[in-house]
């Protein structure tokens, strides 16, 4: 057998209903104290789920950074359900292209209904304390566009009307319907 054919083999594996990003938002963080609060809401918020955060130190966020400029981050974080990290809930992370500005997604869940309460437990605190906060426009695949190709509005991000043809934005129309 070649190897041509186990690669071929190898193509994307479709994401499961409850890893699906449902909701996403960015929350402008400036300072260390403003990302430490930040994680505190996000424990007060998962806690009373069953879920906990797991965030990465800022020595360690450095030394990434260190390899490759593209790994610069101010905080990445996960907030998990189970006690063995069974399913990750949401992510958190700035990048390079918006450093500061974090973006935290979530996912659907395999319990849809838990998922959701610590998703709008979370983001009414996050509201009160970052009144900034916008929210993200999810692609059909579910991902997030690049931050270069959101545009900022009073009501949010929108993806740039001249790179929507990255996103298959017309797929997403279409389906709609």
């Amino acid at each position: 057998m070649s190897i041509y054919a186990l690669v071929a083999g190898c193509g994307p594996t479709p994401q499961p209903e409850s890893a699906k990003t449902v909701a996403a938002f960015e929350v402008t963080l400036q300072s260390e104290t403003d990302r430490n609060q930040f994680l505190e809401v996000l424990r007060a918020a998962a806690a009373p789920e069953g879920m906990h955060v797991d965030a990465e130190s800022t020595q360690d966020l450095r030394a990434e950074a260190t390899v490759d400029r593209h790994f610069e981050m101010t905080m990445k974080a996960a907030v998990w359900r189970g006690a063995n990290d069974d399913e990750a809930v949401a992510t958190v992370m700035d990048q390079f292209d918006h450093l500061g500005r974090v973006w935290i997604m979530f996912s659907r869940g395999k319990d849809p209904t838990l998922t959701s309460r610590f998703r709008e437990n979370a983001m009414r605190e996050v509201m009160l304390r970052w009144p900034g906060t916008l929210s993200l426009p999810i692609m059909p695949t579910g991902a997030i566009p690049l931050a270069q190709d959101l545009v900022r509005t009073p009501n949010g991000y929108v993806v740039n009307p001249s790179e929507a043809h990255k996103y298959d934005m017309a797929a997403a129309r279409t389906s709609k319907r």
